[in-house]
């Protein structure tokens, strides 16, 4: 164990590695917990307010991230140094990721269905720090003999075939069978033989007619199987969501009213009463609160209206308005 250590670790330059992956989902683990404890409300953690506004645990995620890639860029390059980095870089990443769902659409999802795929790309993160740190070199590696530099050089040959298989089946919409495929070749080189995903780029590129009929009935036959088994492991992880996804709420609202008629220019619509039926002049009407003008009313100008009664039915053009009384002359005296 102490040499292992020692050549495979120190030696090959992989503690940073391993200390960012430690942090990584050690991170992790404990941010889950905490807001899970916040949200049925037991333990003394509560959610972090300034002024009123709710600081999200990415705001430092992200804080932790520019100071771990500042000091790895612009810091001495000592092992200590180098290794305070990657603590910092590997919990300001994790802080992130669990909030990658909030990120992507702009609002708060953490406790939705949709919130689930920021477990989904922390997972795969971490999947990939495992790999990179468990994974063979073959090079900066003291103390190999001929048969251990070899079993290294083929092991390394695997892990590139490997990569290779995971790419096809993330180009088939296969992801979860990619990151499989890493740790599992078998899984990696099933999945990239078998019919993409309907909604894939390999399918949209590859697939028409029939072809494309059966990979729709295969996804669907696979969703309604294995859906239920994703989504238990997803909330054993994550938590299970307890509120509904913003896209069916904001679907189930009235939509807007369709464009307005008339040069397809939209109407702006507001509380004022709408205008009359049949106002000539061709001009558009401005209504500010004002009672509507009286159908039939003669002249190209539309009269003023100021709180005074309609002009009754009938009275011509050429009689004579109505006095500053509102009762008006009989037509033709």
């Amino acid at each position: 164990m102490i040499s292992w250590w020692h050549r495979d670790v120190i030696a090959a330059g992989k503690l940073p590695l391993m200390l960012c992956f430690l942090s990584f989902v050690l991170t992790f683990a404990s941010t889950r917990t905490i807001t899970r404890l916040i949200r049925d409300g037991r333990g003394p953690f509560r959610n972090v307010s300034v002024g009123g506004t709710h600081v999200h645990h990415s705001v430092p995620g992200i804080i932790l991230l520019m100071i771990g890639a500042f000091t790895a860029v612009g810091g001495p390059g000592t092992l200590g140094w180098r290794s305070f980095s990657a603590v910092a870089v590997g919990i300001g990443t994790s802080l992130v990721l669990d909030e990658f769902a909030m990120i992507l659409h702009l609002q708060d999802v953490y406790w939705s269905g949709e919130g689930q795929l920021s477990v989904e790309a922390v997972s795969l993160v971490a999947a990939c720090l495992g790999l990179a740190l468990v994974g063979f070199s073959p090079a900066r590696v003291e103390g190999l003999d001929s048969a251990e530099f070899s079993l290294r050089i083929s092991a390394t040959g695997v892990l590139v075939m490997d990569a290779c298989l995971a790419l096809v089946c993330i180009l088939k919409g296969k992801y979860r069978t990619g990151l499989f495929g890493l740790f599992l070749p078998p899984a990696g080189a099933i999945g990239a033989v078998r019919l993409a995903r309907p909604n894939s780029i390999w399918a949209r590129h590859r697939y028409r007619g029939k072809r494309l009929e059966r990979a729709t009935r295969r996804a669907a036959a696979f969703d309604r199987r294995w859906k239920p088994l994703q989504a238990g492991w997803l909330d054993f992880i994550g938590g299970r969501p307890s509120l509904p996804n913003p896209t069916s709420s904001q679907a189930s609202q009235t939509p807007q009213a369709a464009s307005a008629p008339g040069g397809g220019a939209a109407q702006r619509t507001s509380s004022r009463p709408p205008q009359a039926a049949g106002a000539p002049g061709g001009a558009a009407q401005r209504t500010s609160g004002r009672p509507p003008q009286a159908a039939g009313a003669s002249g190209g100008a539309a009269p003023r209206t100021s709180g005074r009664p309609p002009q009754a039915a009938g009275a011509s053009g050429s009689g004579a308005a109505p006095d500053e009384t509102g009762t008006g002359r009989a037509a033709g005296s």
